[in-house]
C-alpha cells in the first residue's frame, strides 16, 4: 500500500536524483512557511536554483521523512526544528549562496 508519507519521499528522492544527485549536497528540513525558510532564511535563488517542498498530512508525519531523508539517505539537515504546525518537507541543492 502507498502512502503519502512514501509518495513525498518518492518526489524528494526522484527530485534530488534529477538535479544533482548525491544526497549530502543536499539540506533538507521542515517548516510551517516553506517559500520563506526556502528564499529568505536560506537564501536559494527561486530562479536558478534547485529545491522542492511537499506538504505533509501531519508535522509527525513531516518529521518522519525529514528523519528518514537526513539518517537513512546521508542528506545534510537538522531533525527537531519547528512546531506543532509544521507540515512542509523542503530540499535544496547547497550552493556558495545558500545559507544552513
Amino acid at each position: 500500500m502507498v502512502t503519502a508519507l512514501n509518495l513525498i519521499v518518492s518526489a524528494i528522492k526522484s527530485y534530488i536524483d534529477r538535479n544533482g544527485g548525491q544526497y549530502s549536497s543536499w539540506y533538507v528540513g521542515i517548516a510551517s512557511d516553506p517559500r520563506n525558510r526556502l528564499f529568505v532564511e536560506h537564501g536559494v535563488n527561486e530562479t536558478t536554483g534547485a529545491w522542492i517542498y511537499q506538504k505533509a498530512e501531519t508535522s509527525s508525519e513531516a518529521r518522519e521523512i525529514e528523519e528518514y531523508l537526513i539518517n537513512t539517505l546521508g542528506s545534510d539537515g537538522g531533525p527537531g526544528g519547528g512546531d506543532y504546525s509544521t507540515q512542509y518537507v523542503y530540499a535544496y541543492r547547497k550552493t556558495i549562496n545558500t545559507r544552513q
